[in-house]
């Protein structure tokens, strides 16, 4: 029997299905302030039927950019641009959620179709910061944190989250994976600090656990909050599958509410085994040794799949990218095609009528 479109329910806020739409960075942004390109960018998945439409990696500060493109929740003016996006969405029934980050080592960097290199400070770049002062890759150098900034960075998180509130947000995910500023701090190939932030697992991933009682304190209660990790550096000595279920639990308890598996990015030169659903077994260990929600996501591309992702109890939801910039009404395409199969329950026809 399918469960695809079944609605979903976290805390207060029923989602109408569990295709969601995976936070996908589109450069296109002035000063951090979204415009028509937004608008018409996340609409269309709106239209097409996803459960839930997540805006792009949004930056708590200036500095927190993955380039001058990104959007961001930093000042007033940017949570009045997202308004008329959120409303949008909502009013095609999608749930709207809005993915907060900081780039670290790996802001101030050109657009993909620019070449991705460091813009200097002359062209409109920044000093990029981080836990390390290790560069990555051929992106210049950060500088390192001090152990008062890095205190300083939950209620920046913490700023941004109620700019969400006011911009209409329904969900918040905290972006803590693909090599940025959070996973900067949890991964031991890039964490080189002695202070408390620094060190064994606790203190590694004591920022994170911090911002996520920043956030909860100022996120309305009811509403969900959702976190990405890269489960896996996928790199001798680096994190782990299980690490990720011990960090899953503790974030669990401070207050988030689904964790979004995805993996790598901490470093270069990893050899990741690209392949259909590669990701879907850390959605799935996360899930059952940890015992949270969990969604799966990368190259989920059918909708047998991704029925059979959430059928199997491997994940509650499924994230997809490139399957909905190909089709952005794939939720709609999905749903006739598994109508057509014996997986359609016949609850659904009568809900339809």
């Amino acid at each position: 029997m399918s469960h695809l479109f079944d609605p979903f329910k976290l805390g207060d806020t029923a989602i109408r299905n569990r295709v969601w739409v995976s936070p996908m960075c589109t450069y296109s942004a002035v000063d951090g302030v979204p415009g028509d390109w937004h608008l018409v960018h996340l609409g269309q998945f709106a239209i097409g039927g996803a459960g839930l439409v997540m805006a792009e990696a949004t930056a708590v500060a200036p500095e927190g950019r993955i380039s001058p493109g990104d959007t961001g929740l930093w000042n007033d003016e940017q949570a009045a641009a997202w308004r008329r996006i959120t409303d949008f969405l909502r009013e095609q029934g999608a749930t709207p959620a809005v993915q907060l980050g900081h780039a670290g080592r790996k802001a101030s960097a050109a657009a993909p179709w620019e070449g991705g290199a460091t813009v200097s400070e002359s062209e409109g770049g920044w000093q990029t910061v981080s836990s390390t002062a290790n560069a990555f890759g051929e992106l210049a150098a950060p500088r390192a944190l001090t152990e008062d900034e890095v205190a300083a960075l939950p209620q920046r998180f913490a700023d941004a989250a109620h700019r969400a509130d006011e911009a209409g947000f329904d969900v918040i995910e905290l972006h803590f994976a693909h090599g940025y500023l959070g996973h900067q701090f949890y991964s031991p190939l890039i964490n080189d600090r002695t202070d408390r932030y620094g060190g064994d697992f606790d203190g590694r991933v004591r920022v994170l656990l911090e911002i996520v009682d920043a956030v909860r304190a100022v996120w309305p209660e009811g509403r969900p909050l959702l976190a990405r990790l890269s489960a896996t550096d996928w790199v001798e000595g680096g994190w782990t599958g299980d690490d990720s279920v011990r960090l899953s639990r503790l974030l669990a308890q401070h207050g988030v509410d689904l964790i979004d598996a995805s993996t790598g990015g901490a470093v270069p030169d990893a050899q990741i085994p690209v392949s259909s659903g590669y990701q879907t077994r850390f959605a799935r260990q996360i899930k059952l040794e940890a015992e949270v929600p969990t969604g799966a996501v990368g190259l989920i591309t059918s909708p047998e799949q991704a029925e059979e992702v959430v059928n199997s109890g491997s994940a509650d939801v499924v994230l997809l990218a490139r399957e909905l910039l190909r089709d952005p009404h794939w939720p709609l395409h999905a749903a006739d095609r598994l109508r057509a199969s014996d997986l359609w329950p016949k609850q659904y026809e009568r809900a339809r009528r």
